[in-house]
């Protein structure tokens, strides 16, 4: 039993190792996702080698201390996405509903049939903008009967996995399909008009992931590019989609402090929508995240859809006075060079 410990923790202390280690490579980055599962295996092979530790030994020891530091480091990371951290974004009240946007965002896994079911999660909740990743001409054929409550839309199908299309009841002015690092990789930016009047920038994207094939550059430069757009723009805006990144990378992290926007999931929970299959390998790509102009009325985590990930349901308020209570990520000198580097390498790659 003591030997199967050691194994089983040492494969978990050589995943946190990795995960610390500030490289590109896939196989590496892939770490970074399953922080949870491995604070809980750390935590249960820790609990079962109480029952055998041997404290004249110094193997023992040092192995305990290796457990304990690992439990320690993967908690860190993900408490901030627990409802025990304090929250980032504050609540705010549905109240006048010309200045709140609701907003459904959905990867629908390109093979799934299921498109009724994405319809009537568009029913049920009712969303002012909607945003599906990996849509093709399949999708792009059963997502028609929302034009006639959609009159705004900006569709690109594609038969590779990243084709997307945006739909909105609020008028879109200009919005453009960019491609930022990759010719078959499509994002969105559209300039929406709220009903209260006040214009707000949306940045649709939705990068590779990383795999045995793809590193991270390009994904993680896409990411850092919105951010710099976001930082320079001088309208109130949203990011969403799927990143094919877990909330607390640290190019997502380094993404907050670049872009100055705030995440409604910190102090709330993870909201994990990867993989609706496997509750057990579950974790967040699907993100929303905005400026400190706006506060929460309500997030959700919609029923399933058939795809490998769940939608999610976003309402938020445009509250301007908010930016004086809610406190944005500011970069500092070194996260500008970081983010500069990786926007390069991102573009060599």
């Amino acid at each position: 039993m003591k030997i199967t410990l050691f194994a089983l923790g040492a494969g978990l202390i050589l995943l946190t190792a990795l995960s610390l280690v500030r490289s590109p490579q896939w196989w590496i980055r892939a770490a970074d996702f399953p922080r949870l599962q491995i604070a809980i295996a750390l935590a249960a092979v820790a609990l079962g080698f109480a029952l055998v530790y041997d404290t004249g030994s110094l193997i023992d020891a040092a192995f305990a201390v290796a457990l304990l530091a690992s439990i320690s480091y993967q908690s860190l990371r993900i408490f901030p996405y627990t409802r025990l951290a304090a929250r980032q974004t504050m609540d705010g009240e549905a109240g006048d509903g010309s200045r709140t946007i609701r907003i459904l965002i959905s990867n629908v896994l390109m093979e799934n049939r299921r498109a009724d079911d994405l319809i009537a999660r568009v029913r049920e909740t009712d969303p002012d903008l909607i945003l599906a990743v990996e849509t093709n001409d399949w999708w792009d054929e059963q997502l028609r009967v929302l034009d006639r409550d959609y009159p705004h839309s900006v569709k690109r199908p594609q038969g590779n996995h990243y084709g997307m299309h945006l739909f909105s009841r609020l008028e879109m002015d200009p919005v453009n399909i960019r491609f930022l690092m990759e010719d078959d990789i499509p994002s969105v930016r559209a300039e929406l008009k709220l009903r209260s009047g006040e214009r707000i920038v949306f940045f649709g994207i939705h990068p590779r992931p990383p795999q045995m094939d793809q590193d991270t550059e390009e994904r993680d430069a896409e990411i850092l590019v919105v951010g710099r757009e976001v930082r320079e723009c001088e309208r109130p805006a949203i990011v969403a989609g799927d990143l094919n990144d877990v909330a607390w990378s640290d190019t997502t992290r380094l993404f907050q402090r670049i872009s100055g926007m705030l995440d409604p999931r910190r102090g709330r929970g993870m909201f994990s929508t990867f993989h609706a299959a496997y509750p057990f390998l579950r974790w967040p790509l699907d993100h929303v995240f905005h400026d400190d102009s706006f506060t929460l009325v309500r997030l959700q985590r919609l029923r399933s859809i058939g795809s490998d990930h769940y939608p999610v349901f976003i309402e938020l308020r445009h509250q301007p006075s908010a930016e004086y209570d809610q406190e944005a990520p500011e970069p500092d000198g070194e996260d500008i060079e970081e983010a500069q580097e990786q926007i390069r390498e991102g573009r060599e790659a």
